[in-house]
Parts: structure tokens; sequence; C-alpha cells
């Protein structure tokens, strides 16, 4: 139903170790044709039964027919058994086993032009594959001398002026035997003892967490199950939170050395918060956070004093979110309390944190999206979002100044490497968009510029064009979309359109690099990105403009954005597919329904099409949590009118559809 997005600014530290690439080679072409284009209407029979006898009528087109059979008998009527065995009645059964009979057929008849062209994409893709991964290395984490990196399954420990050709190995995902798992997160203990991994496999959404003792001979020490979140409060004792149907309410410690033990740390009793955990970049605290979609709590673990009672910084508050970080003594909080209600840094003494003592440091602008945060000794970088484009801004807490340095115009995600050692002089992170492979670079708060890391091994598709266009919605509202094409590319309105969408939760769309993506535009293809509202590009309020009863205000900006790219000659809606995971399914399917048009094919992952069910269903996993974003229909007359009037499950009508895929089912 959707994804989850850890808070704004504290990502954790090695969230982006997993570096478990998958492409097309993985996935077999459909093996049916999709069920849902376009039928011809049929002649079938129905029972009439509103006399003393029964009598057959021809069913409209459109008509459902019922799924069970109810019986005409009445008192003092006969109704033969013969004639109850050859009854002419055509269930939904029955249609449907005819309906997959004639697709397998018709997919038996092109399969060999899709296998042809199938296994040329996978060479292709294999191609690509193995030059990026030449040409861009996983994110690595720095403690002092040594590094720790993983690639392919393996964690790897080597020293920073050494080779890593000459690195060690610590850990490999097949010698455990989990084989179809990726590794998801690592945490180094602060004295480098001990190790914890959480290995996830594809097919789960829990996972599982591996702690090693490490030097000569690293052994496997604890596995912890369903575990979403850890961190090490000192040299051996962990924190972590358990996973259960999607949620994480619990916290728990455990100890290594002397008396080991675990214990039942905080438990979160709303089932509409979240909780998971952060160690500040001095590593003075541990912070326990319990968040909903619209508030959050903090609760701080003396990292010196680990076996004590956590404290609160401020009591959750109706519509204030806030995350914490620390430095000499004083608490740095990212939070939206007061006006506008954006992210701003503000700060108060650790003795008393309650937000009548926040005093603003630094207030981002409008409609500027927070990506991250990271603290240092005497400097904080934030990593923001404006209009599409990503910049960098210093904040220097020695000469109180802000440098703004706006990111290559190429760049469309970034991803922060981990700085365990908060007295660092250096910012490493990458940057990548959809169709090229991240690129490092790094910051030096000495020199006080920009370095771009060694160049690519091989060079990576250099004539594609990226253009960034704004689409006026229905009311007025500029929105952003990103487009992706060859510049050798001729005749435009020729070429295919591929748009993606998402606009849900503040999260936004992704355009980080995929080798499909690469392949798409080499072969002449054209990849639009729309940030419509519900998302997070523009910052919080883009997505309270499009979430409960705004969420009507995406799908408007998202057939503004289509219509505006066939507008300026990017392809035509005969050529037009449309592309959305998850929640993204809730705007496309919606766009289906009402103008279907514009798009000649969708292809849907895992989609979200039946909202109003869902969330009339309270004892599903994310019901509750969501209802911050999608409204309580159980509660509120007019959002159930207002949900039934988008709703893609809802709206289905009798009209000409084009191709539909849902990749979940194939």
């Amino acid at each position: 139903m959707k994804v989850r997005m850890c808070c704004a600014g504290l990502r954790n530290l090695l969230q982006g170790l997993s570096f478990s690439a998958k492409y097309y080679s993985k996935h077999n072409p459909p093996q049916t044709m999709c069920p849902y284009r376009k039928i011809g209407p049929k002649k079938c029979h129905i029972l009439d039964c509103s006399k003393n006898t029964c009598t057959h009528r021809t069913a409209p087109p459109g008509s459902i027919l019922p799924c069970r059979f109810f019986s005409c008998k009445q008192e003092g009527a006969k109704v033969p058994s013969k004639r109850r065995q050859n009854t002419s009645i055509v269930t939904s059964d029955l249609l449907h086993k005819k309906l997959l009979k004639t697709e397998q057929k018709n997919w038996n008849d092109i399969s060999p032009t899709y296998k042809a062209m199938t296994k040329r994409i996978k060479e292709k893709l294999e191609e690509l594959h193995n030059m990026c991964t030449l040409s861009s290395g996983s994110p690595r984490m720095r403690f002092g001398e040594n590094v720790y990196f993983e690639e392919n399954g393996c964690i790897f420990l080597a020293k920073a002026d050494d080779d890593e050709g000459n690195a060690e190995i610590l850990f490999s995902v097949e010698d455990l035997g989990f084989s179809d798992a990726f590794i998801q997160r690592i945490r180094i203990s602060p004295d480098q003892r001990y190790m914890a991994i959480s290995l996830k496999s594809e097919n789960s959404e829990e996972a599982t967490c591996i702690t090693m003792k490490l030097g000569n001979l690293p052994v496997v020490e604890k596995v912890i199950p369903s575990v979403f979140s850890f961190e090490w409060a000192a040299n051996d004792v962990l924190y972590y939170t358990t996973q259960k149907n999607l949620k994480c309410q619990n916290v728990f410690m455990t100890t290594f050395i002397y008396q080991k033990h675990t214990k039942l740390v905080y438990t979160e009793q709303d089932a509409r918060f979240f909780v998971d955990l952060y160690c500040t970049k001095d590593r003075r605290f541990l912070t326990i956070n319990s968040s909903s979609k619209t508030t959050s709590e903090v609760w701080l673990v003396d990292c010196r004093h680990p076996f004590e009672s956590p404290s609160l910084v401020q009591a959750r508050t109706t519509g204030v979110l806030y995350h914490v970080e620390h430095r000499k003594d004083q608490l740095y909080i990212l939070t939206t309390y007061g006006e506008p209600a954006e992210y701003k840094l503000m700060k108060a003494p650790v003795a008393s944190s309650g937000k009548e003592n926040w005093q603003l440091v630094y207030a981002l602008e409008e409609k500027t999206k927070l990506v991250d945060f990271e603290m240092f000794s005497d400097d904080c970088i934030m990593f923001l979002k404006n209009a599409g484009h990503l910049y960098l801004n210093v904040i220097s807490f020695v000469s109180h100044s802000v440098q703004s340095i706006k990111l290559p115009t190429w760049a469309c995600e970034f991803e922060l490497e981990s700085h365990p050692e908060h007295t660092t002089s250096t910012c490493y992170f990458q940057l990548s968009s959809p169709v090229l492979p991240p690129k490092r670079f790094a910051y030096s708060f000495k020199e006080n510029n920009l370095i771009e890391q060694a160049a690519q091994e091989v060079p990576i598709i250099t004539n594609c064009h990226t253009t960034r266009l704004l689409a006026k919605s229905k009311d007025e509202t500029l929105v952003p979309i990103t487009v992706f094409h060859n510049k050798n590319s001729k005749e435009l309105h020729r070429r295919p359109l591929l748009v993606h969408v998402y606009g849900a939760y503040g999260i936004d769309l992704n355009m980080s690099f995929k080798e499909e993506k690469l392949m798409l535009v080499e072969e002449g293809w054209i990849l639009a990105y729309c940030h419509v509202r519900g998302g997070g590009e523009q910052g919080l309020g883009w997505h309270r403009d499009g979430c409960q009863h705004n969420k009507l205000q995406g799908l408007h900006d998202l057939r503004a954005c289509i219509t505006l790219l066939h507008q300026r000659g990017f392809s035509q809606p005969s050529h037009t597919a449309l592309a959305a995971a998850s929640a993204g399914g809730v705007l496309a399917g919606a766009l289906c329904n009402t103008d279907p048009a514009l798009i000649r094919a969708m292809v849907l992952q895992a989609p979200f099409v039946d909202v109003l069910n869902t969330m009339m269903k309270t004892h599903l996993p994310l019901t509750i949590e969501e209802q911050e974003e999608w409204g309580n229909p159980l509660e509120d007359e007019k959002c159930m009118k207002y949900i039934k009037s988008y709703c893609p499950y809802q709206n289905i009508k009798p009209q000409d559809f084009q191709e539909i895929i849902d990749w979940s089912i194939v």
C-alpha cells in the first residue's frame, strides 16, 4: 500500500549500503495478457424469476452476472433435474476460464516475438549493469583508519590509505545461508568490536538482525528476528525495534558482555505512531523517535548511562514534527513548530528542552524540501530541493553564516555517505539521476568548496538531455516535470513516452539510477517524472495540498502534466504509458477512469486502487496509521463521499480502456 519513509533529515548512518541492484534480467515476460483489455460485448442468458415460470432473456452489454445460482423453484412447480444440469447459465467462473483460455492462445501466438525481444533486453541490461558497476562503487563508512563497505552481499574492512583489493571479508550473505536476502543496514559499535547487520528478503517486509563479534575470526553472536532499526548505545549495548504487521511499537535493549540480557525499554500505545531509532552524530544520545504522519515525540537515552530510563524532550503536540541532534550540550531540533509549518532548525539546552525554550537558528525558504541533514562539530549541512534542483546549504556555528551551493543540474537524487566521526573535515555524498549512475562528491569545510571525486572509468550516455517544465494545474498551481530524452532523437512527437507518478505520503518520486531507464533513453524513449501534489518535492505544504480532502489536486496535476508534455511535442496519447507503484496507483487508476484517451497503457507495481474499502477496514495493519493521509470514512460521511469520487475501484465504468499491466501479478 505504501512505502515507509524514515523522518527527513535523520536517515540512518548507512541506509544506502544495500547495493542490491535489481535489474530486468531477473524478471520473466508476462505469461498471460491482461484481462482488462477491451472486450467486445457478448450475448449470454440469465434467469428471470419474476414470474411463476422461468424464462430466458438476453443480458444487455455491461450487465454483471450473478456469481451464484438462486433457486427459481416455487411451491407447486417442478423443475426437471435434466433442465438443471443442462442450464445455459454462464457463470462468472466460466466466463473467466474462457477469457483466460483466449488470452493464453493470444499470448502463445505472439510470444515468439516477445521472447526474442526479451533476450535482447536482457543482454543489453547485463551490459549496462556491468558497465555501471565499473563506474561507481558502493558507499563507504569511515572509522578513523578503517573503512567498511558492502559489495555483492559481502561486508569488507579496508585501511583508508590501502588498496581496497587487500580488503578483509567480515561477512558474507551466502556463507550464512541467506542467499535470497540482501544487506539493508549496518551498524558498527563505537569500539569496533561488534557489528550489527539487518538482512531482508525481497519477499518479506521484516528483516533479521545478525550481530557479530569482530576480530581475527568474526563470529555470529546473536540472531534477532523481525527487527526494523537498531543502534549501538555503547560498546556492548544494542537498542533495537521489533516489527510486526508493518508496525514498530516496541524498543528493546540487549547486552553482550558480563550479564547478557534483553529488556523492554519503551512501548508506543498509539497505533498511528511508528517507532524508529537514531544516534546523534557525536554519539552522546540515542534517540527513540515515535512519529505519525503529522506528529512526533522524541525520547533520549544518554549513551554514557545506557541502562537508565529514557527522558522526554518534548511531549507530542498535534501537528508538530520534530527530530533531534546534539552539539555541545545543546539540542539542535528540526521541527515544523511555528509558522509557516515547514521545517526549521532550532536549538535548546539539554536540561530544558521544552518547546517554550526553542530558539530559531535557520528557516527554509518557501516551497523548499529538506532532503537530509547532517551535523558536524562546527557546522551542519542541509541537502535541499527546490523546483527540481538540489542544493547544499552549509550552516557555520562558528561564523554564524550560511553558504548555499547549487549542485549539478543533472542531479536528481543524492545519497549521503556515513560519517561516524563528527569531527571530520569532509562530507562525502553521491549524486545520481534515473539515467546517470552515482557520482561521488565531497564538500571540504576547510577549503569551503565542492570537489568531484575520480572521474568514471567508463563514460555513461553523454547525449542525454534533461528538461524541466512547469505545468499549470486546474487551480493555476505550477507543477514541476523532469524530462529525459536522447539528444539525437528526432521527431519527439513520434517517440514513446513513459510517465512516472506517485503523489502520496509526502514522499518524493523515486528518481534514483536504474539500468532499465538508461536503456529506454538509449532506445529512443522519453522519460517524464511528474512531481504532483501529495508528494514532498516542494516541502510539507506540497504534501498537505495533495492529501485527505485535497487528493483530487494530485489528479488535476497529473492530467495537466501529461497534457503539457503532449503540447510541447513530447510524444502523443497513442504512444504514452503511465507507470506507478503502490500508492501511486491511486492517481494512475483515477486518471485511467477519468481520461483514458490521454494514455495508451499503464504499468502498475503492487498498486493501491481500493482506497475506500481499505480505509473502512481498521483491522488491516496500516489503516489507522494512514487515516492522516486518506481520511477516516467511518466517522466522516463527507470524507467517504470524497474518497468515493476518486477511488479507482469505485469509479470503473463501461468505456474504452487501453492496455493495463499489473507487474505485481506477472
